[in-house]
Order: C-alpha cells, then structure tokens, then sequence
C-alpha cells in the first residue's frame, strides 16, 4: 500500500483509509515533491521578498540555499559562503557584473573571463547541491541573466532541473525566461514595480 497523501489518520478514524496495519512493510510514505518556481520581473532588483522568504524559512526550520549569480562581493564565491539563521547559506559569485561597468569588461579579456570563471564555478556548485537533496529550497537568483549572457547553458539548466532531487523546492529569478523554462514552472509569479 502507497499512502501519497499528507495527512494523518488516527486509529479513531480508520473508517476513512482501511489499513491494514498488520503488514506494516507494504507502508510507504512519500514526501511531497519540491515545485519548480520562476519569479520574473521586468527589471533587475526586484527580489528582496524572496530574500526575505528564504530568511524566514531558515528561520523556521528549513534548510535553504541563497545563489546570487550576478552579485557578487568582498571575500565572495563558493569557498567563502555566509550561513545565516542556522540554515541558510548564501553565496555569491567571487567576480560579478554588478562589481564592474560593462565597458570596464568588455575592454579588459582577463576580467571578462575571470566572471565568466568565477560563474561557471558557481553554476557547477549549484549543480552538484540540486542534485544532492540536501537541500529543502534553492533559489538561483538572476539564473536567466546567467544564460542570457551565455555563461549557463539553457539546455544544462533545464536537464539539471529534470534530475534534480526531487523533493526540495526551486525558485529562479529573472527577466528575459526562455520559454522552455517557463513550461517546466510549477508556479510563474509576476513582480511588479
């Protein structure tokens, strides 16, 4: 017997599910799968609500992972992730567009490659903990401007997101979604300036 359901039943109430709980081996419970969600805006830097989620579900228990693809800062990257709230790990690209001016980078070979790198490291790691479970929500800020600048692959991100672990949630932020993407979406929410 399969039980798929969230609910608890209570041996007063066995008139609603007839168990036989004298094989309790054929018992299986199953957790809820984890929803793909795409939060898209016209503009950058219009997230600070689901910064604020992510805070408030590490808050109350659950483990969750902060990617910021274009931000990035002092001492950032993979290696030197911040951990708030107990649960929440937050990391940012060591090298990013937003340190730099877009002439600034496309003038300088070494810069430019040098965020290229640091993102790519980034995506890699993101790969690595989808696929891990470990995980109860991940949320990959501005992955789509990560892919429109031709970084992060479309294709890896939508086969990344066919085998992940299926039970955490995903939320990805952005403004220009690839269609493909947006037919994966469990839930597509609209932010509005």
């Amino acid at each position: 017997m399969v039980i798929s359901s969230s609910h608890t039943y209570t041996k007063s109430n066995l008139d609603v599910v007839n168990i036989n709980t004298a094989n309790k081996n054929n018992l299986k419970r199953f957790k809820q799968n984890g929803q793909i969600q795409i939060y898209q805006s016209s503009f950058r830097g219009s997230y600070p609500s689901i910064i604020r989620d992510s805070l408030r579900n590490a808050a109350l228990g659950r483990k969750v992972l902060l990617i910021q693809f274009m931000k990035g800062g002092v001492k950032q990257g993979v290696d030197n992730a911040i951990k708030l709230c107990g649960n929440l790990t937050w990391v940012r690209s060591s090298h990013s567009f937003d340190q730099y001016n877009s002439e600034a980078i496309e003038d300088n070979k070494n810069l430019k490659k040098s965020i290229h790198e640091s993102t790519i490291e980034l995506w890699n790691f993101c790969k690595k903990e989808l696929q891990s479970g470990e995980n109860d929500q991940i949320i990959l800020d501005e992955i789509f401007l990560a892919i429109e600048k031709k970084i992060v692959d479309k294709d890896d991100l939508i086969s990344t997101l066919e085998n992940r672990f299926i039970s955490g949630d995903v939320i990805l932020t952005g403004t220009d979604i690839p269609k493909d993407l947006l037919l994966m979406a469990n839930q597509i929410t609209e932010l509005r300036s």
